[in-house]
C-alpha cells in the first residue's frame, strides 16, 4: 500500500492563499454577517422596544379551537379525546326554555285557597313550591290573609313580594279573632249584626309598623317607610298622604285606603318667623330648595304677618303652599 504524504505548505499555498481583492471581499462578508446579527438587537435596546416573538400560548389556543370544531362537527364520541369540549358545552336550549317560562308568567287576581294547579303555573311557581302549596290545602290548611303565603315553604321573597299585591281571598271562613262586632245596632230590639273582616281600620297618624304591616301588600319596608315619612312631616293631615309613599304603587295605595282613617288630624307646626333653614329644609315639603329663599326673604322684609306671604317667595308655588301651609305657624 503506498503511503500518501501532504505537502502542507503546498496546500495552504493552493487553497488558502488568497489576493489582495479576495481578502477584501471576504472581510467585507464576514463583516455584513456580524451586521446582521448584533445590529437589531442593539437597535432594540437603544430604543427600548423587543422583538415581537411569536405568541406560541395563543397559537397553541387557535389550533384546539380549530381542532375543537372540527370534533364538534362530528356526531362521533371521543371520551379519550382531550380536545373534544363537547361535553361541557353550554346548553343553550335548557337555559331558553327556563327564559322563556319567566318571560311567560303573568299576574293576575287570585285566590290561594281555590287557584287550580295550572293557575299556578301561570303565575311562575315552580312545580315543588305548587305541590307544597296542594298538600297543605289537602289536609286542611288554608289562607286567611294574603300575607300567610309567605310561610309556604321554599316561595321565593321575590315571588312572594311579586304575587302579595294580586292575592284576593274570597273565603269567609275567617277565624273567630278576626271578626268584629258592629258597635251601633239600629234598634235595641235588633240583635248586632255580625261581619266579616279580613283587616281591621287603623289610625294612620297612631298606628304602628305591626299595624300597617296587616294590611294588604304592605311589608316591613313599606310599614317603615309610612312611620319615617309620618315622622319627618310632623304627622299626616290627609289619608291621600300615605300614596306619596316612595315604592308604594298606586294600585296597592287604593286597596289599603278602605281601611285607613285619620281620626286626629293634628299635626307639628313649625314658625317661620323663628325657624332656621336647617329646621325647615329636614321637612319632606320643603327641603334647602325652598327653605332657603323663605329665610332669605324673611331676612330682607322681616318677619311674616300672615302665612298668605309666603307667596310673594318666588319658590313657593300654589301648590307648594297648599302642601306645607297646614304644617306652619306663625
Amino acid at each position: 500500500m503506498k503511503t500518501v504524504v501532504v505537502n502542507w505548505d503546498q496546500f495552504i499555498k493552493d487553497y488558502l492563499n488568497f489576493t489582495r481583492k479576495e481578502r477584501i471581499a471576504i472581510l467585507f462578508v464576514i463583516g455584513f454577517i456580524l451586521l446582521s446579527l448584533f445590529l437589531p438587537g442593539i437597535i432594540y435596546k437603544s430604543t427600548g422596544h423587543q422583538p415581537t416573538q411569536a405568541d406560541s400560548a395563543w397559537m397553541a389556543a387557535v389550533k384546539k379551537l380549530e381542532l375543537s370544531d372540527s370534533n364538534l362537527s362530528n356526531d362521533e364520541y371521543r371520551p379519550n379525546d382531550e380536545l373534544n369540549i363537547s361535553a361541557y358545552q353550554y346548553d343553550r336550549k335548557k337555559t331558553n326554555q327556563y327564559e322563556s317560562s319567566i318571560v311567560k308568567r303573568e299576574l293576575f287576581y287570585f285566590d290561594p285557597n281555590t287557584n287550580s294547579l295550572a293557575d299556578w303555573k301561570r303565575l311562575g311557581l315552580r312545580d315543588k313550591t305548587i305541590q307544597t302549596i296542594q298538600n297543605y290545602l289537602s289536609k286542611g290548611g288554608q289562607f286567611y290573609k294574603p300575607e300567610d303565603l309567605q310561610r309556604v315553604y321554599g316561595l321565593h321573597k321575590n315571588d312572594y313580594e311579586r304575587l302579595l299585591p294580586y292575592v284576593k281571598i274570597e273565603s269567609t271562613n275567617i277565624p273567630s279573632n278576626e271578626r268584629f262586632v258592629s258597635p251601633k245596632p239600629n234598634s235595641e230590639s235588633q240583635p248586632l249584626k255580625t261581619y266579616s273582616a279580613k283587616y281591621s281600620l287603623i289610625d294612620i297618624n297612631l298606628a304602628d309598623t305591626a299595624a300597617f304591616v296587616s294590611l294588604p301588600g304592605i311589608g316591613n319596608k313599606l310599614a317603615s317607610r309610612i312611620i319615617s315619612f309620618r315622622e319627618k312631616l310632623g304627622g299626616f293631615y290627609s289619608i291621600e298622604q300615605v300614596g306619596e309613599i316612595y315604592g308604594l304603587p298606586d294600585s296597592a295605595f287604593q286597596k289599603i285606603k278602605q281601611y285607613l282613617r285619620l281620626d286626629n288630624p293634628a299635626v307639628k307646626k313649625i314658625n317661620i318667623n323663628t325657624a332656621t333653614v336647617d329646621e325647615l329644609k329636614v321637612h319632606p315639603y320643603i327641603k334647602y330648595g325652598i327653605a332657603n329663599p323663605i329665610i332669605a326673604y324673611r331676612n330682607e322684609h322681616g318677619n311674616f304677618s300672615r302665612l298668605e306671604d309666603l307667596k310673594k317667595v318666588m319658590a313657593v308655588t300654589d301648590e307648594v303652599y297648599k302642601k306645607i301651609v297646614p304644617y306652619l305657624t306663625l
